[in-house]
């Protein structure tokens, strides 16, 4: 007989028909003349309950169907006689695919913390929490895709692998087929990469935008969605060693633009998430963050805040002379830290802000610079709870100014000799953003470390699963 997965099993309603149903058992409770087995396929939060009545079914049979078992259950769909769901199936048979030990199965108890699951992540996408959480990454994906497809952008994908110049990059992982247990070396004591795979020194990407800048410079807007490799040793609730990013290059585009494009993104995200999500946003609403709903749908009613940098400054200095205390100074000039902004956003706009016109010495060489030469066309954008959740700017395209910037800051661009010429031949104004797709997750879901809404984290010293 077909399967019906349990999201259609729960909103059918023709009661008396003989339906199958797969799944892992979530609880099995009752007495001796009846079993009630709370059962979930992953489809949705919501489990959908099966009846076994003792006559059917004798103890031998109903015993190895435990917390965390396999089963496969035809029966009658039946109108639910207890609170909270509308159909149930009267079990006719049970086959159990695969058992799962009381004794072992570490998803037995309830309230396990998410420390505990982070070393089990292989069996936490079956909790409640987790497959709320994978959905909803699921949706945030389509999301992004869908926006872009429907704004005329092309999906463009750039390079995991990059040879660029890794000198001084030491937040880079290396890609190499060598023996490290036997390397050679020049005369001057660095290792030869000539017998390396592709000859010289290669890395995992931190970014596509460089690519993407070439993309856009042909395609004329183009978005990259792809995992991103840093190797910080952050040990912190915001970090990961690889992360998933959005990094939309746009040609022809100015700064007013961009941030009117950063802003409807984001709106677009957690509209679609409340539109299609709040089974599982209820969820998490009622056992993780209580004011999350509220939060998803203050940010799609509101305008975000355009503040530049400097009156930035004023406030936040504004705010320690009124007594208030940062573990971080704040000078003209400092990079902000996240607790410099979320103050701006939770407690003195209490809306999201994007923060332009940064000092020139904080932010990157292919920034374009303000009249006067202080400041450039940055455009992050901050949000409550994370911070920072999209980094972007408008680019430098004149190659007299990008090439004075590297010179200034002695950046090696022997292996940039591509992104260069971009501004070499048919140069154009041109801006784009990164959006952290887990730090979007970690906005959308209410979850309170960024480990907690990829499948598998990479951290300092975690590689396992």
């Amino acid at each position: 007989m077909e399967r019906t997965v349990i999201i259609d099993a729960l909103k059918r309603t023709d009661y008396g028909q003989k339906i199958c149903v797969k799944g892992w058992v979530r609880s099995r409770r009752g007495n001796k003349n009846v079993s009630f087995i709370a059962l979930n396929d992953g489809s949705t939060i919501k489990n959908i309950q099966i009846v076994a009545d003792a006559a059917k079914f004798s103890d031998e049979e109903l015993k190895p169907i435990t917390t965390g078992s396999c089963i496969c259950c035809v029966g009658t769909l039946v109108e639910s006689q207890g609170a909270g769901q509308t159909s149930e199936i009267q079990a006719d048979t049970l086959e159990v695919y695969g058992t799962a030990d009381p004794e072992q199965y570490p998803l037995q108890k309830k309230g396990l913390s998410m420390e505990y699951l982070r070393t089990i992540a292989h069996l936490r996408p079956r909790t409640n929490t987790f497959g709320a959480v994978l959905r909803i990454r699921h949706n945030m994906a389509m999301a992004i895709h869908s926006y872009f497809h429907q704004h005329g952008y092309f999906y463009f994908h750039t390079p995991l692998i990059t040879a660029s110049d890794c000198e001084g990059a030491g937040q880079m992982f290396q890609v190499t087929t060598k023996n490290l247990y036997n390397l050679k070396y020049d005369e001057e004591g660095h290792i030869d990469y000539s017998d390396d795979f592709f000859g010289k020194q290669a890395s995992l990407t931190v970014s596509g935008q460089l690519e993407g800048e070439l993309g856009a410079m042909a395609l004329g807007k183009i978005y990259t969605f792809g995992p991103t490799f840093r190797a910080e040793n952050s040990n912190t609730p915001r970090h990961l060693a690889e992360f998933w990013m959005i990094e939309p290059e746009i040609a022809f585009m100015d700064k007013q633009e961009m941030m009117d494009l950063e802003e409807d993104d984001l709106k677009y995200c957690v509209r679609w998430a409340l539109d299609n999500c709040m089974d599982d946003l209820e969820f998490l609403n009622q056992f993780v963050d209580k004011g999350l709903i509220d939060r998803l749908k203050s940010v799609i009613d509101t305008e975000f805040v355009r503040l530049p940098y400097t009156e930035g400054i004023e406030i936040l200095q504004e705010a320690i002379r009124n007594g208030k205390k940062f573990e971080f100074p704040c000078e003209w000039g400092d990079d902000l830290s996240s607790e410099h902004e979320r103050y701006l956003v939770e407690e003195h706009f209490k809306k999201p802000v994007i923060m332009t016109d940064y000092p020139r010495e904080i932010k990157a060489f292919y920034m374009k610079l303000n009249e006067g030469g202080k400041t450039v066309q940055g455009t992050d954008v901050l949000f409550p709870q994370i911070g920072e959740i999209i980094g972007g700017s408008v680019r430098e395209e004149s190659y007299d100014k990008l090439m004075n910037e590297i010179e200034v800051r002695q950046i090696p661009m022997k292996d940039m000799w591509w992104y260069l010429d971009t501004r070499r031949f048919g140069s154009a104004p041109h801006a784009g953003f990164g959006l952290g797709f887990e730090r979007l997750m970690l906005f959308v879901t209410g979850m309170q470390n960024i480990r907690d809404v990829i499948p598998f984290p990479r951290t300092p010293k975690t590689a396992e699963f």
